[in-house]
């Protein structure tokens, strides 16, 4: 599949049904086997974020961003880089996802082309809409709950962030992110998330396969009784 065809809105919502973020940094094994563990678990889309404290970088960084995405390409599954555009262009990624500190979505896109995905992280309301205007295929919204993974990450919006977005209007997908785990993924979607981002809830776990199946599950049960409760 293409990643203009991965673009399509309704098939783009079920591929942020479960989305791993994920750095060597964040490992605590071999970066590879988490990553195929969670493949096998039944991930639906993989973003390459290589930041913080320990971080590879050069030749060493490229080197195991092609190795992930070479993965992810033979396992359909979607393959996004953080931040990095050059990155992004010189892997072929299926797509890009920046936070507000980044550069502008609208110089993003331009660099991306039409045919990639464009992710932007947004807090609130504003950021959501200024995110769409400016080219966003998603919106990663949060933190929704408490995190250290993110070094600099802002205080926990809540579950009313997302509520919110959807009551004002935002059809745009969204997928929920910050302190996401599979006792509070089923919460995410039923506020109107069509999926949960986590790095640790699966990186950091004894069995990586595992904890994605339970990710999986929380976030279909969760979307079921969104459905039969009417919300949108």
């Amino acid at each position: 599949m293409s990643a203009s065809q991965w673009r399509q809105e309704e098939k783009l919502r079920q591929l942020l049904s479960v989305y791993l973020i994920m750095g060597s940094n964040n490992c605590l094994r071999s970066p590879m086997d988490v990553l195929e563990a969670a493949i096998q678990g039944g991930i639906t889309m993989f973003q390459y974020r290589e930041k913080g404290s320990g971080a590879l970088v050069g030749n060493e960084r490229f080197a195991l961003a092609s190795q992930l995405r070479d993965k992810c390409r033979e396992c359909g599954v979607p393959f996004i880089v953080n931040d990095d555009i050059s990155l992004a262009l010189a892997l072929d990624a299926d797509g890009v996802h920046i936070g507000q500190e980044d550069e502008h979505a609208a110089e993003v896109r331009r660099r991306i082309g039409a045919g990639r995905i464009l992710g932007v992280s947004a807090y609130d309301l504003p950021e959501a809409e200024a995110a769409i205007r400016n080219g966003a295929d998603y919106l990663g919204v949060g933190p929704l709950f408490s995190t250290q993974t993110k070094e600099d990450a802002k205080a926990a919006s809540g579950l009313g962030a997302v509520a919110l977005m959807r009551q004002q209007g935002i059809r745009m997908p969204i997928v929920g992110i910050g302190g996401i785990t599979s006792a509070n993924a089923g919460q995410v979607v039923r506020a109107g998330a069509d999926g949960v981002s986590v790095i640790t809830a699966i990186t950091h776990a004894s069995e990586e396969r595992s904890a994605t199946e339970a990710l999986r599950n929380a976030v279909e049960r969760g979307l079921r009784l969104r459905t039969e409760g009417g919300v949108s």
